[in-house]
């Protein structure tokens, strides 16, 4: 069985597409088949964090965010204090995705768009309930589609039905990160967790959008990525196109362009993580060869863990 023989090929291009309704069914079944029980409890097991409404004050310690200081308890006590903070009741996800001409690219049976659609299904399994609501910004490049917060199954398979089915922009557009980014930033929305899915292909110009909407509200990051984007084949001479801008170059890949090429794309990815680091938030890397599920159930783990979650 293929790493990524869960995950189901999203070809179909409108909305009311029986084998995409198909491929979304199946994707829910294996999305609730295999992380159920991943998670207990609330939505803080996801990306642990503080939460986003005040409680009480309790002594500083060594690693408490600075930004939490309590100074009337601090000037009263004269010892440092830090305000502890709780989770809202209900959460809002909010996603930006990245749906320029890369996402469509894939060189085995799924696309890197297949893996971002599932990705967003796993993180609104992970958050549903509870009243819990679910938005999303979709830039193309040349568009925005904006879809409400709502609550509810049905509004949550539209959803995915949306990121599935959102057309690739026009030849010679790239991508506009930033533009979801500041789609999502303004108007300011309550506070909630905001999930960006990209290939994050390209350069870094959202950074500061990004440590804006990291300032208000829980960040994670998903790197949708195919074996290519990491290295190349030894395949010699080849034609290459940029699925963006659609420029085409012939090269030679030799054992020295490869090598190249691989630094590049580690740099590059590093530079991603730092840019989360940097703003409070996390990555989560899924690659259309390997086994997405596996991956995802890590990756919580590994945060509950750093968390300090049993």
């Amino acid at each position: 069985m293929s790493p990524s023989s869960d995950l189901p090929a999203l070809r179909g291009g409108r909305l009311d597409d029986p084998q995409l309704t198909a491929a979304l069914t199946s994707l829910e079944l294996t999305v609730r088949r295999k992380l159920d029980g991943v998670l207990q409890g609330a939505h803080l097991g996801l990306i642990p964090g503080p939460g986003s409404e005040p409680g009480e004050a309790r002594p500083y310690q060594p690693g408490d965010d600075i930004r939490r200081m309590e100074w009337s308890v601090t000037a009263r006590t004269t010892q440092p204090h830090v305000r502890q903070m709780i989770a809202d009741r209900e959460l809002e996800t909010w996603f930006v995705m990245d749906a320029s001409a890369s996402l469509d690219f894939g060189s085995g049976e799924h696309t890197k768009r297949d893996l971002a659609v599932a990705a967003a299904a796993a993180i609104v399994h992970l958050t549903a309930g509870g009243g819990n609501r679910h938005g999303a910004v979709v830039v193309t490049g040349d568009s925005i589609t904006r879809i409400p917060a709502r609550a509810g199954r049905a509004h949550a398979r539209s959803l995915l039905k949306t990121l599935a089915t959102t057309h690739r922009s026009t030849p010679g557009v790239r991508g506009d990160l930033n533009a979801g980014l500041e789609a999502l930033r303004r108007p300011q929305r309550r506070r909630g967790l905001a999930v960006v899915i990209s290939d994050f292909l390209g350069p870094l110009d959202w950074t500061r959008s990004l440590r804006a909407i990291g300032a208000h509200h829980e960040l994670l990051g998903i790197e949708v990525l195919d074996p290519l984007d990491i290295a190349l084949p030894p395949v010699g001479p080849v034609t290459l196109a940029d699925a963006e801008s659609g420029e085409v170059v012939d090269v030679d890949v030799t054992p020295r362009l490869r090598a190249d090429f691989a630094a590049a794309a580690q740099a590059h990815r590093a530079e991603v993580q730092a840019a989360f680091r940097g703003c409070g938030g996390a990555v989560l890397t899924l690659q259309t060869d390997r086994d997405w599920i596996a991956d995802t159930v890590r990756f919580v783990g590994r945060r509950r863990r750093a968390a300090g979650v049993r």
